[in-house]
Order: C-alpha cells, then sequence, then structure tokens
C-alpha cells in the first residue's frame, strides 16, 4: 500500500507543473497511455504529468 501512496502522491505532485492546461493535459493522457502500453509503473519521462 506504501508504494500505491507514492506513486499517487508522485502523480499529484507531477501535475502542479506551471504548464497551461490543455499540455497538461495531452501530456497526461500520453503518459498515462505509455505506462499503460508498457506495463510499467513509469513512461520514461520523469517530472511530467502522468509519470
Amino acid at each position: 500500500m506504501n508504494q500505491f501512496r507514492a506513486i499517487m502522491a508522485a502523480f499529484l505532485t507531477n501535475l502542479d507543473q506551471p504548464l497551461p492546461w490543455p499540455t497538461k493535459v495531452r501530456l497526461l493522457v500520453r503518459n498515462l497511455s505509455l505506462r499503460v502500453v508498457k506495463r510499467q509503473t513509469c513512461c520514461g519521462h520523469p517530472g511530467e504529468p502522468g509519470c
């Protein structure tokens, strides 16, 4: 459960990036899709929304 909590904390922190909302949503969708396709907990773009 601690790993899930850490992942969610990082996910929410990455959404605080000073980017316009359309860019955040685009990066969020792209990075979450990469995580699902690769079956990994990280998309390979640390610090971006959705990673």
